[in-house]
């Protein structure tokens, strides 16, 4: 995800509303390790520093001659900063961001088998593993990751006496009687700039598209995703199925507050939303994304999945130091600590299997199925922060009553292509 979620924002799984941390400072000393991670909660209570602060003090009393120290920045500046950090020549020693692959480009960072054990490198689920892979060697340990389902409200659909949905006509039978009903937006489409690869995506791959074709080249106009759009457009945006408000100028972050506030019938989303529907007395189901009538006949496509990338990097030399720190935090409660915080998934089997609190919960257990089956974002690709932008700023266009989704994906696919040229 959840992959480069925003920018910087996109590629992460929460979008805090403000960063904690020191400044840049040196390397440090050879005992200290400097870890700059992203900030996940969005106020001083949800902030992650309490949960850094635990794990260091826990780890240095484990190892007395290893500090850490972590520095956190807001998801929309840590990528431009830690960015900066490397090319000043001021690397940490780690990263818990949301790409990694323009730092693996580089040769700056160090390999996962460099780092750890074989049998925790083997611990990862296995679509994280493949994204945080570029060719055969893992470079980006996934630590915190979701994916993604149809959100319905159950209260709604009830009213209007219908049922979840299963492909995209049923999708566009529920949204018209919920429009009939009077709710506001039967079917909220976010294709703001804040996260609108993710929708798009699921979209394409419940069409049997996707971002990338199997050779892990960029398809961003083939027929199939053309032929997504289309429809979106004509049977969903046009008939206004999607509410008062044009998709381009709806983020994720709007989207979730309608829902919760009772207006919107049907969203993708993520586990945390369950939990904050749940708190707000909404009664919600879960469902994989409804799929076209060309797929209908029994094949199953994957959903999103959404990661975070802990990184480590060579400049300081610390690969022993490091390796024992990362050691340490992938430890099963350590992991599932963190990824209970922010109802998260943690990304190794053995704490998917075991987190804190005694197991996964049925919504938690529903995302993690998705999960295990689920696609990335093509992260391993260094262009793909530059692509994902332009996605975010463009795609939204595709459904636009003078939109034409054909040369909308062209014009995306061609300025993907100048990026990729560069890397």
């Amino acid at each position: 995800m959840f992959g480069p979620a925003a920018g910087a924002a996109v590629i992460g799984l929460l979008i805090p509303l403000a960063g904690c941390g020191s400044s840049d400072g040196g390397a440090g000393d050879s005992g200290t390790l400097r870890l700059v991670a992203a900030e996940y909660g969005d106020s001083p209570a949800t902030s992650s520093k309490v949960y850094w602060d635990k794990v260091t003090h826990d780890f240095t009393a484990a190892n007395p001659g290893i500090k850490v120290e972590v520095q956190l920045l807001p998801w929309a500046d840590i990528d431009r900063e830690v960015s900066r950090m490397v090319k000043a020549g001021n690397a940490p020693d780690m990263a818990l961001m949301g790409s990694y692959s323009d730092f693996a480009a580089q040769g700056k960072l160090y390999t996962a088998d460099e780092l750890l054990a074989i049998t925790a490198e083997a611990n990862f689920l296995q679509p994280l593993a493949e994204a945080g892979s570029v060719g055969n060697t893992l470079y980006g340990l996934p630590f915190v990751a979701s994916s993604r389902l149809l959100f319905y409200n159950e209260g709604l659909f009830k009213q209007a006496g219908i049922t979840a949905p299963k492909t995209w006509n049923d999708l566009k039978a529920d949204a018209k009687a919920l429009r009939e009903k009077g709710v506001k937006v039967p079917y909220a489409l976010p294709l703001g700039p804040e996260e609108a690869h993710a929708e798009a995506l699921i979209w394409e791959l419940s069409n049997g598209g996707g971002y990338a074709d199997s050779s892990g080249n960029y398809s961003l106009a083939s027929d199939q995703n053309i032929q997504t759009f289309k429809w979106v457009k004509d049977n969903l945006v046009t008939p206004g199925l999607t509410g008062p408000v044009a998709p381009s100028q709806v983020n994720r972050a709007d989207a979730f507050a309608a829902f919760l506030r009772g207006e919107v019938g049907m969203v993708n989303g993520y586990p945390s939303l369950a939990y904050e529907a749940r708190a707000k007395g909404i009664s919600v189901g879960t469902v994989p994304m409804p799929v076209s009538d060309t797929l209908a006949s029994g094949e199953t496509p994957p959903t999103v999945g959404v990661a975070d990338w802990m990184m480590a990097f060579k400049q300081n030399g610390k690969g022993a130091e490091i390796g024992k720190f990362l050691d340490f935090v992938y430890q099963d409660k350590n992991l599932s600590d963190f990824a209970s915080r922010y109802h998260l998934l943690p990304a190794t089997v053995s704490a998917s299997r075991t987190p804190a609190g005694g197991g996964l919960d049925k919504t938690d257990q529903d995302f993690l199925t998705a999960l295990r089956g689920a696609q990335l974002y093509p992260v391993n690709d260094p262009s793909w922060v530059t692509v994902s932008d332009t996605i975010k700023r463009n795609i939204g266009r595709a459904v636009e009553p003078t939109g034409d989704a054909k040369s909308v994906l062209e014009d995306i696919a061609a300025k993907a292509a100048a990026a990729r040229k560069k890397h």
